[in-house]
Formats: C-alpha cells, structure tokens, sequence
C-alpha cells in the first residue's frame, strides 16, 4: 500500500526570504521508509539523540531451531515493521535503516488487569502485545502516539537527549500496569542476554542495567526509571535456567522484594490508575552507571511537563532542519526532502553523559575533553554521502565525531580507527577503513580543530594492521588475493580509496614522504583490471586472474553487495585513470549506458538479501551504496546531460513519499543524504576532494543557511518534470564551463543558478 501524505504548500518567497508560516519539521514523516525495505524506525528522538524510544512490532528470534539464520529476523532490523498489525511494546534504542541489527533496549508497554509473568515463555509470546490501527498512529519529530486497542489505552512518548518520556491514558480507574520486558532484544538468540539487573530505589524509581552479547558483543546499557505516581505493587519472573540462587532462596523474590538478577527478566508495576490522571514515566539512559542515567535525568528533564517536551524537541528538530529551506514542485517532493533530512539527523547518537562520562571500546569509563563523543559509525555507507553533508550544514557535530573515532581509535587495542561501531564496541562489518575518507574529507574543506598530525598518525596505523582484512597481503602483492581473502577485488578497491585520503591527509600538513607512499597505494586498483575482458576482476596470489568468473553475479565473484558491471566502477579517487583504462570516455558511456538498461536475471542477485529489485535500475543497484556515485560519472565522459537525466530518473523511481518510498536501507542517513545532494544539484563523488559533481536539481529554489550565517541560493528556472536538462549555469552570475564546482567556493555562499530544458544542452566544454 502507497500512502501519499500531503502539507499545505508554501511559496517561495514566504518560505526561503522570511520565517515559514509552518515550521519546516512539519513537513517530515517519520513513516516514510518503516517498511521492510528502509528499516526505519517511526518513534521519537532529538537530532542525534542517545533515546529512540520507538514501537517494535515482532520478535523474531534470529536462528531457527535447528540453529539455521532466520532470514525474516533481517526485517526488523529497526524493531518495526508497518505491515504488522500489533506492538510489544516501546524501546528506547534503536539503529535506522542498517543492514545488520542490535539493540532494541528497556522495553515498556502499559497494560490493564491481572499480570501473570511466570505464565510467559521466555521468547516472547505476544502475551502483553495489542492490536493497533495506523489510523490511531501518529509520528512527528520528536513525537510518537498511538491507541493500544486491546485495553484503549493512548500510548505518547517523546525525548530529550537522553531521556525518553511515556504519557499513558488509561480508559478507566482499573489497576494499570507497566511491563519492563528486559528478554526483549532486536536480533534476539539465546545468548544474547548476559546479565539483568534491577533495584527499587523507592516507590516510584527504579535502576538497573543490562548487558548484552549480540553485534556489539559487550555492551551494557544503564538505566533509571522513574514514574509520576507511586507503585502500589510490583513483581518479577526469571526465566533463566541457572537454579542456584545462593543464600537468595531465603526470599520469595518475585513478589515486593526490591532487587532482581538474571539472565533474563521480565518486571511488572501497578499502579492505582485514574481516566483523569495518565501514567507517565522517564526513562534515562548511560552507558556509565545508574548514576549517570539518574544525574541526565535530573539535568534534561527535572519536571513532568509533557507537552512543553515535545514543543522542545520539535524546536529542535526545526532548528536543524530549517538550515535548509526548499521551494519543490510538489508536495510530495518537500516531504520527501524534509523526510530525507530528518533521516540524516538520526545517527551517529550522542554517546556520553551530561557531564562527559562515557564508556570506551577498552570498557573503561573516559571524560571527553574538548568534544562531545558519539557513536553509530556505519562508516562503509555513510563517508560517501552523510559525512559530506555534514561538512555543509553540521560541521561542529562533524568534528566532534572525528574527535570520536581519534578516541575509539586510541582505545583500540588493534590500534586502528573505526570500521563499524556502536556502543563501545567494534563490529566489523563490512570493508575498508573509511574512518580516513571522513577526517581526508574534513581536513581538505577545513572543517574542524582536530589534530591533523593525530589523525595521520591514527589513518597509517589503521592501514598498516597486516591481519585485518587481507591489508597483509594487499601490501605484499598490490592487491587483495581473492584465493587469501573474500571480497577481493572490493577490497582493493576500497582500500586504494582510503589510501588516496590518506595522502590528502598528509599533503595537508606536508608530510611528503607519507603521501608519496600512500599515493602509491592508491594505483593499487589497476592490479585488479583484466583488460582482456574490460572489467576488474578477481586475482589469485599465484598473479592470475581467477578464471571461473561472472562479471553479472552479485555472490561469492570477488565483490560484496554488487558485482563487476556497477562496483568494478568504484575509483572515485582517479576517474579520468580509471576511464581510460575501461577504454576511453565513449567506451565507458556505453558501458554506462548498458549498465542503466539491462536486465539482471533474479539468479544474479537472489543470494543476497541486501540486493533486491526495489532498488535497482536495469544492472543498476541504487538500494546499495557502492554505486551511489555511478550516476555522476558522465560528468566525466563528455555527457553531463546523460549525468542529469539519470539522476532525476533515480530520484524520481527510488525515493517517494511513501511507507515504502526508500529502495533499501537508509544505511544510517546515506541513502537519504544522496537525495538531499541530488535534490539540491551537487554530488561529493570523491570524499577527501573540494570538488563537487554538478546534476540536475529537483528544488525549484533553496537557501542553505552556512557557518557564520553564510547563505548559498540555489535556484532552477523553468523547473518542470519534463526539464530534466540543464541548458546553463551560473554560479554568482557567471557561467560555468564545466559540470563541476568547488566546496570553497559554495561554503562562503552566494547563488547557484540551473537553467533548465527538455533537451539536452552541450554549453559545457
């Protein structure tokens, strides 16, 4: 089912020259990509919140009993899904839009009459679930409501920083309940709980913590909860198999006794309710102590004003996104926009308490000194969208997560910067080592104070690691063997990249000699191009390239999530090497051409569940980020115009105001962040350069609001569907004569003018 959500439209001159009549998070729904797909999350959180207290719609164990992966455990990576039909409960963590999953912490869901906990299996039963309609559903930034059918209560949540906050309207004066479901897990198996804990502080405070072994393989969350009236009773069950109890089984614990351990626990409060009087609870998190979480609920939400919290967070909301302010030719097309940049907005998260207490990647409790910690780097998807994004409109926050990866960096044990973390714990997942693309990126449009000598120091470390990921053998052959390691050819590529940044890096403070070695590295590529058959492709440590190959299959080919034709194009770092190699520019706008238009046969991509049909285009894959910076390769071909039809045409087919309007993964923000890019007309294909790749752009006019309250305009006369052509450019009046333009020269503001047509225009040399 397609919903269209439609706003009042605004003009242009009310909304880019004076204050929106609406403000501009008005025109954001959080529902946009919550289907199986984008892996969104619909619930309420602050611009980089700690707290995303969020519904989660199933729980879905991730084996199946004779130990096999349950495939269906990979939609529900944000916890919901909108094709479900009931909600567990509300969590208070959750990732948006990634491919693998974790997290889904303190569950709470409010119920009325008798509660039998011990009656409950230990995999959720949907004992204390409830129907709900989507008509009773209501998401706003920062704003979470909806009616659980099963007993009408009115379930509302909003958030600050670090604090969720519940509002619960009971349906009559019954005993009310809130269930503390702490089996509950996103990617839940049988290990995945290590320890619980819980203590009645008083009658209405509770703490605890709980530790869990799942993608981030030790991970603790601590917690304080607190509610706006007294508990008049509460309970425990343990659904642990471990009998020993010590001198504990003096107690009868799950009655009234003030304090509960275990594997695995589930806890229920009444309360006296009243229809007059909701139940409302503070849930504050840290990844430090209880006492931590109690000090960031004192600091960020001392009193029980409801309301006044979600006016707060939709101001902050508004503030963020209001830095943007678009003219679209539609409704649909703002709220697509604005939805994208919310989405931005939601990760990395905050990672540290009030006081600048966090616990590092050593376990160890650190102070941040000189800026605020975060995590959630999903650094493999987002340096090629989301962290150029932020150096335009978040540059603080942006280096502030460099000086978060220097930390992770120093508390490796590895010695090596960030591949893909969350929660004081390295993951792994995926390849590369593009933590240097963010700081090459940084460094080069001089964003940010971080020690350059530091971060040169943290890259060649990283890049030096012989164990990690066939780095070893990418140093002793010049390429990655594919007879040695997976993913060979995607590893070469990936890491001549990030060695190409790490030049950048040391050409920045004049370190020659590094430069000159790593720009070595960055050749590295050509080792895997097979000129025979024009495409990069597998190479064994013997020096021969692999011979049972299909350039077409997307599974076990050298590649990972994409094959020769798309990720085989993946040099951002020498375009004009890399089309020679292919060929020549007329070798390599047929190879493009081909590539937009042809089909792939379901047996290419059917093994790989991040690669399905919603987000390719003929061979084309948009639902994954390798070849997100495909489209704007005709800038260097000779035909930019075959660069701006195809990118309004993705733009168009794969983005829609919709439940399912996103073609894949959000991937934390970058799949968002490449249509705020597109949108606006200008694309960062190469993080680590100045240089932006010019398109067509889909607003009909947009102020960008800049550090130091610069303005860049950007307007696109005779904007229409069919003039998807760009006739002339102006950048402050005169005109550009090639499809490219320099960050230095749009960060200091001024205006971007886009001529347009329904046929293309060759005024570009």
């Amino acid at each position: 089912m397609r919903v269209f959500v439609v706003f009042t439209y605004l003009s242009f001159s009310c909304s880019l020259l004076a204050q929106p009549k609406n403000p501009v998070h008005q025109f954001v729904n959080p529902l946009i990509g919550t289907s199986k797909m984008g892996h969104v999350y619909p619930g309420a959180t602050v611009p980089f919140g700690m707290v995303q207290v969020s519904p989660q719609t199933n729980f879905i164990p991730m084996f199946l009993s004779d130990g096999s992966y349950n495939k269906i455990a990979y939609d529900y990576c944000a916890g919901y899904q909108y094709s479900d039909s009931n909600i567990l409960g509300f969590a208070h963590t959750n990732f948006s839009g990634t491919g693998h999953a974790d997290l889904g912490d303190i569950l709470i869901m409010p119920t009325l009459g008798g509660v039998e906990l011990g009656a409950r299996s230990e995999v959720q039963d949907h004992g204390y679930s409830s129907p709900f309609s989507h008509a009773t559903e209501k998401a706003s930034p920062g704003y979470y409501q909806v009616t659980l059918e099963k007993h009408r209560i009115k379930a509302e949540m909003t958030a600050t920083e670090r604090v969720g906050f519940h509002r619960y309207s009971f349906p009559s004066s019954v005993d009310a309940n809130i269930i503390l479901d702490m089996v509950y897990n996103v990617y839940h198996h049988s290990e995945k709980n290590v320890w619980t804990f819980l203590r009645i502080e008083n009658d209405s405070t509770i703490t605890g913590y709980r530790q869990t072994n799942g993608w981030a393989r030790d991970r603790k969350v601590f917690f304080a909860i607190r509610f706006s009236q007294p508990i008049t009773h509460y309970g425990f069950h343990r659904y642990d198999n471990n009998n020993y109890k010590g001198f504990y089984r003096r107690f009868k614990e799950q009655s009234n006794f003030p304090e509960m351990a275990g594997k695995n626990i589930r806890a229920a409060f009444n309360f006296m309710s009243d229809s007059t009087k909701p139940v409302m609870l503070k849930v504050a998190l840290s990844s430090v102590s209880c006492e931590g979480a109690l000090n960031n609920m004192e600091t960020e939400l001392s009193h029980w004003g409801f309301d006044a919290v979600v006016q707060e967070a939709a101001n902050k909301w508004n503030k963020e996104l209001s830095k943007v302010e678009v003219d679209m030719m539609n409704d649909g097309d703002r709220v697509n926009f604005y939805t994208a940049l919310y989405h931005t907005h939601l990760s990395p998260v905050i990672y540290e308490d009030v006081d600048g207490k966090y616990r590092g990647l050593d376990q160890n409790i650190h102070v941040s000194e000189g800026f605020t910690n975060y995590t959630i780097f999903s650094l493999w998807d987002t340096y090629r969208a989301l962290h150029p994004l932020f150096n335009i409109l978040q540059q603080k926050r942006n280096n502030d997560m460099i000086k978060s990866m220097l930390a992770h960096q120093e508390q490796s044990v590895h010695n090596m910067l960030p591949i893909w973390s969350h929660y004081a714990n390295e993951n792994w997942c995926m390849i590369g080592y593009h933590a240097t693309s963010v700081i090459a990126d940084a460094l080069v449009k001089k964003v940010g104070d971080f020690d350059a000598k530091k971060a040169l120091s943290a890259c060649t470390t990283t890049a030096r690691v012989p164990y990690f990921e066939g780095i070893g053998s990418y140093l002793s052959y010049g390429y990655v063997p594919d007879d040695l390691s997976h993913s060979s050819v995607s590893k070469t590529l990936e890491y001549a990249y990030d060695d190409w940044c790490i030049a950048q890096i040391a050409n920045g403070i004049g370190d020659a000699k590094t430069s000159q070695e790593f720009m070595k590295r960055s050749t590295y590529f050509e080792n895997v191009y097979d000129a025979k058959i024009g495409f990069m492709r597998p190479r064994m440590s013997t020096g021969e390239f692999r011979q049972a190959f299909d350039p077409m299959d997307t599974h076990g080919q050298g590649f990972i999530e994409g094959n020769a034709w798309n990720y085989g194009l993946y040099v951002p770092q020498d375009i004009p090497r890399m089309v020679n190699l292919m060929g020549g520019k007329q070798r390599m706008t047929e190879h493009l051409d081909s590539l937009f238009t042809m089909e792939i046969a379901d047996k290419y991509i059917e093994k790989n569940e991040d690669i399905t049909r919603d987000g390719i285009m003929g061979n084309y894959v948009h639902g994954n980020e390798p070849s997100h910076h495909v489209p704007y390769l005709y800038n260097w071909t000779g035909h930019p115009e075959k660069t701006q039809k195809t990118v309004r045409m993705v733009m168009d087919e794969m983005y829609s105001p919709t439940i399912d309007g996103l073609c894949g993964n959000d991937d934390a923000g970058q799949m968002s962040a490449w249509y705020i890019f597109s949108a606006l007309g200008f694309y960062p294909v190469t993080p680590g350069s100045t240089t932006y790749a010019l398109g067509s752009p889909l607003v009909v006019q947009a102020k960008i609001t800049l550090p130091e309250n610069k303005i860049l305009f950007i307007t696109a006369k005779n904007q229409s569907r069919k003039n998807v052509y760009v006739q002339e450019i102006r950048w402050n009046g005169a005109k550009l004569k090639s499809p490219f333009i320099n960050h230095a020269s749009l960060i200091e503001g001024g205006k971007l003018e886009f001529i347009m047509n329904n046929k293309p225009s060759k005024f570009l040399e």
